[in-house]
């Protein structure tokens, strides 16, 4: 018989890039692959070659039948030999046999006690063991190997034998189902995922063990597709995902997949089903969902960062160079006058002040450029207590010198003691500026804008309201604003994703967005938040 080998043709190859495949494995065009069982064989003697060479020989019409690896102490028994000519990893560590991905079953072929023991102490969590020496089944499928299976009779009669041994100590949950959906029989699996008796089992309908309904599933919840009904109207297999009650009340997803067992007359008699619980990859493939779109949109407010900041750039530049033109100016004359001879009392006097000033101007600057490194960083989220004020403050020191530039009056009115919220500091400078910036540019020839925090009378919320006297928001495009890169600005001059991090931040600060607008009036947006009551200590 034809067979197909995976990975590299000698003992030390990788395990996860060689193993056995039967030739009834390969895909073919229409046709779904049999379901795979993963072995591994612990004794690589004469029992071992005897097994490999049934598989080869006589591949099951159910299973896939993939041998992931051989372990045995001496490198040269016939069954390791024969392995590594098939492609198949072999070592003489019993460890690494076992640490091979994706094991669903070790195959002990040796018969001695003290290795079935280590088996079991080694084995990972539910992987299964093959006994040799003890499993009835396993003992009288070895027995048929030593045979040679010639006729028809002799190879069904080795399939059925082989098949009963890979279901009944199978890992994996299998039932088989009359045409009338009740179970004929359930293997230690399925009963121990249903968390049910076996006498409660057989003999009940496939959907009451399942979903706990009176009729088959495709009934009950319209819509869902039933693989029991498809592999009897089409007499193929299939594969569907359902979602089931669990045991302990929440929902378990189940990878099923259906086959049909027939008569001599091509007539489907019974189904075997097997499940897969793929509850926790469903959970970590959410889950690592969930953390690669709060990076994405962690990323996004830092590049928007980086955007505003390139708005200011020129304005910051300007507010940084007339203090340092101006400390100058005060170096330079005060350098004449001590080039000129010794200070006068009055020009020490004078000095005094002009040091004082200097000061203050360099502590201006040095405020400024905090702010600016400040707002840079690209720091992670980080919800601690903050106070919106503190927020608030930290952008409009940013953009005071773009307003007085604009010919913009600034006036704000912060409530008189701290607003502590849970929230990140960053997030909430970065949405404030944005709202700030947008207000500036909605008044190119100049106007007001109002800036105020405020508590309401129960002191459970804050509210934050921006008020400009711009153009305002054309009725049309309200429900947009908030839209991932849209914009009513010209092209190039706006990314469209101001707003759009806005909204984001509010509510992931449990808070919302209200927006007032009229064309030539002017927009107030007011952000409200839930702050943090004053007996609480902790964020």
């Amino acid at each position: 018989m034809a067979m197909y080998f995976g990975g590299l043709r000698n003992h030390k190859a990788n395990p996860k890039e060689c193993y056995m495949r039967t030739k009834n494995e390969m895909p073919k065009d229409g046709v779904n692959e049999r379901f795979s069982i993963n072995i591994a064989i612990v004794g690589g003697g004469r029992n071992c070659r005897f097994f490999l060479d049934l598989i080869n020989d006589y591949p099951s019409t159910i299973f896939n039948i993939k041998i992931l690896g051989v372990c045995d102490k001496n490198p040269d028994a016939e069954g390791m030999l024969l392995a590594e000519q098939m492609g198949i990893y072999t070592t003489d560590n019993l460890d690494d046999l076992l640490n091979i991905d994706q094991i669903d079953s070790v195959l002990e072929l040796t018969g001695k006690r003290h290795v079935l023991l280590e088996i079991n102490r080694l084995r990972p969590k539910g992987v299964g063991v093959l006994e040799f020496r003890a499993n009835r089944i396993v003992h009288n499928f070895m027995d048929m190997m030593s045979q040679r299976l010639q006729s028809f009779e002799q190879r069904l009669i080795a399939e059925k034998t082989f098949s009963n041994l890979l279901i009944e100590q199978s890992t994996t949950p299998i039932i088989f189902i009359n045409t009338d959906f009740t179970i004929v029989y359930a293997n230690d699996a399925y009963l121990n995922t249903v968390k049910k008796p076996k006498d409660k089992v057989i003999g009940a309908h496939c959907y009451e063990i399942s979903h706990g309904v009176n009729t088959p599933c495709s009934s009950a919840y319209p819509g869902v597709k039933c693989p029991m009904l498809e592999t009897l109207r089409t007499g193929k297999d299939v594969h569907v995902i359902h979602d089931h009650p669990g045991p302990d009340g929440h929902r378990v997803y189940c990878d099923l997949t259906t086959y049909p067992i027939k008569n001599d007359a091509g007539d489907v008699t019974q189904v075997i089903e097997f499940w897969r619980d793929v509850t926790a990859e469903f959970s970590n493939r959410w889950s690592k969902k969930t953390k690669e779109f709060e990076s994405n949109v962690q990323q996004m407010i830092q590049e928007d960062r980086m955007i505003s900041l390139g708005k200011l750039a020129a304005s910051v530049a300007h507010e940084i160079n007339n203090p340092i033109q101006g400390l100058l100016t005060f170096c330079e004359y005060m350098l004449d006058v001590l080039t000129a001879g010794p200070p006068t009392e009055e020009s020490l006097e004078e000095f005094k002040g002009h040091l004082q000033l200097m000061s203050t101007e360099l502590e201006r600057v040095g405020s400024i450029a905090s702010g600016l490194l400040s707002f840079a960083r690209e720091s992670g989220v980080e919800h601690t207590h903050v106070d919106v004020n503190n927020a608030l403050d930290a952008a409009l020191s940013l953009t005071r010198h773009k307003m007085k530039h604009g010919n913009i009056r600034l006036t704000t009115e912060l409530y008189p003691t701290p607003i502590m919220l849970v929230g990140d500091i960053n997030q909430l400078q970065q949405c404030f500026l944005n709202l700030i910036l947008n207000a500036i540019d909605s008044m190119p020839e100049g106007g007001e804008l109002s800036v105020t925090s405020t508590m309401d009378g129960t002191a459970e919320k804050a509210w934050v309201r921006i008020r400009d006297t711009g153009y305002g928001i054309p009725e049309e495009v309200k429900n947009n604003l908030f839209d991932p890169f849209f914009t009513t600005k010209d092209e190039g001059k706006n990314t469209g994703l101001g707003l759009s991090i806005v909204y984001g931040v509010v509510k992931n600060h449990r808070g919302t967005v209200k927006i007032d607008s009229r064309e030539r009036e002017g927009t107030t947006f007011t952000l409200s938040f839930p702050v943090i009551p004053y007996d609480d200590p902790n964020p």
